[in-house]
């Protein structure tokens, strides 16, 4: 499995990267599949640096928020409107109602919607859904809209992302033994922080201690945030491999 980072800014763009968007790629049936996880603003763009949009095989949206689902938009023209012909249906995991929503986001008014093509799969908390060689397994987390985190597994590998979410024990049970658990990180101890909307850099290293994880890899980092001063928060309770991804950013799982 490899993961590359596209974009990991926390709730919009910053001036060095997009929004949340990663890449998942693995073997399968004899050639590569790609997982795109989250498709945030400014995100579609990065991602054509990384990979022929024409070989996305499923998209997986944790949720409904700008920074994590609106370049959609984008890639539902490329899908439609592709010169050379419109693409594929892929999947596209997504929180119940994602198919409306975006549509009416990018002004689709017929009842079709984007639906020719993605084929929208509804997260179901605690159920798994087979993309591919990815067993992708939906646990809902603390957010103020429904949000999911992910359990990502092939034979080799097992890499858990947290989407956003406050502190909740579903995101140490979801992480629980994961080799590499993606953990966003949006706030710092030293500040007060609104309840039920992300982690500090403590709390993450917390649930990632709780959850016996392998590595951990801290993203979401608003730009208006110290990223030294999470990344100290995080050392604080987790002592185990650490670091805080940035845009392009690789890293080859399972090996």
């Amino acid at each position: 499995m490899k993961l590359t980072i596209i974009g990991c800014a926390g709730s919009f763009p910053s001036a060095e990267s997009p929004a949340s968007c990663y890449l998942i790629e693995a073997p399968y049936e004899g050639r590569t599949y790609r997982l795109v996880v989250d498709l945030g603003s400014g995100a579609l763009g990065s991602l054509q640096r990384h990979v022929d949009l024409r070989d996305v095989d499923a998209i997986a949206l944790s949720h409904l928020h700008p920074d994590h689902c609106f370049d959609l938009s984008g890639f539902y023209v490329v899908s439609k409107y592709h010169p050379a012909g419109a693409l594929a249906r892929i999947p596209v995991l997504a929180p119940n109602g994602a198919g409306e929503r975006l549509a009416i986001a990018y002004g689709i008014d017929e009842p079709i919607g984007m639906t020719e093509q993605f084929d929208f799969v509804d997260h179901v908390d605690g159920e798994t859904v087979q993309l591919g060689p990815f067993a992708v397994t939906s646990r809902l987390v603390d957010h103020p809209v429904t949000a999911f985190a992910m359990r990502i597994a092939t034979d080799d590998h097992t890499l858990v992302y947290s989407g956003d979410t406050g502190p909740t024990e579903a995101l140490v049970d979801i992480a629980t033994g994961a080799d590499t658990f993606l953990c966003e990180a949006s706030f710092v101890e030293s500040s007060v922080n609104p309840p039920n909307l992300h982690l500090t850099g403590a709390e993450a290293g917390d649930h990632a201690t709780r959850a016996g994880v392998g590595r951990l890899l801290i993203t979401h980092i608003p730009t208006w945030t110290d990223a030294a001063e999470v990344e100290a928060d995080t050392k604080s309770t987790w002592d185990g491999p650490c670091e805080l991804v940035s845009p392009g950013s690789v890293y080859e799982l399972g090996r």
